[in-house]
């Protein structure tokens, strides 16, 4: 193993460094018309602030700093695999294909097993902590989406090649919600067994124009 603790951080952190840079898939797929379009990174970012504010309101039993630590490193795997939205590929594939990754991301570090062990966990979604990490990582999805549907960046036209477009619970929805945040969030609601306080966050998003709170 290598020993050299200054390679060691230096060269995981520019690893991590290619998030920064590595566009969220979906808003890509969507042909989100935005000046900028949101990076891994700031979607990491975002999981992050959302977390602390809804720990503030609610206070989950949880181990919070290890949650957020949790949270902090949901996507490491990403910049070696890319980013897959759920239409994209099975839970299974991703997964597999994501654990790869993270051995050999966290190769060098020497809490390179507490690393990978705390993201195993976030995927299995058994525990308190790994549960309300994951609730977070989808609604903060849903909020984003929100924001970019408020401000005119979506369009229903031209979406040929869009996953959603070959998916018939997710065309249904598109043809039934009055827009595509609140057809993404459904869709969302649909598999990722948020509880009430999720819900809740999440209906009220849907319910009023969150961009100028």
């Amino acid at each position: 193993m290598n020993t050299n603790k200054p390679a060691n951080i230096v060269s995981y952190y520019v690893l991590a460094n290619k998030l920064k840079t590595t566009l969220r898939t979906g808003w890509v797929v969507w042909e989100v018309d935005a000046p900028r379009i949101e990076s891994i990174a700031e979607h990491v970012y975002g999981v992050l602030m959302l977390a602390i504010a809804i720990q503030s309101e609610y206070h989950y039993d949880i181990d919070f700093s290890k949650t957020l630590l949790m949270l902090a490193l949901h996507e490491t795997e990403e910049i070696l695999i890319g980013d897959y939205t759920p239409l994209q590929t099975s839970r299974v594939e991703k997964q597999k294909k994501g654990h790869s990754a993270i051995v050999k991301i966290f190769d060098a570090l020497a809490d390179k097993k507490q690393l990978i062990s705390l993201l195993l966990e976030f995927d299995e979604r058994k525990t308190p902590e790994a549960k309300f990490a994951y609730q977070c990582d989808k609604l903060e999805c849903n909020l984003q989406c929100r924001l970019y549907d408020e401000a005119g960046f979506f369009t229903l036209h031209g979406q040929e090649n869009n996953p959603a477009a070959a998916n018939a619970f997710g065309r249904d929805l598109l043809k039934t919600e009055p827009d595509v945040s609140t057809a993404w969030a459904k869709f969302t609601e649909s598999y990722a067994n948020f509880d009430a306080n999720f819900k809740a966050i999440d209906a009220y998003a849907i319910t009023h124009k969150i961009s100028v709170l």
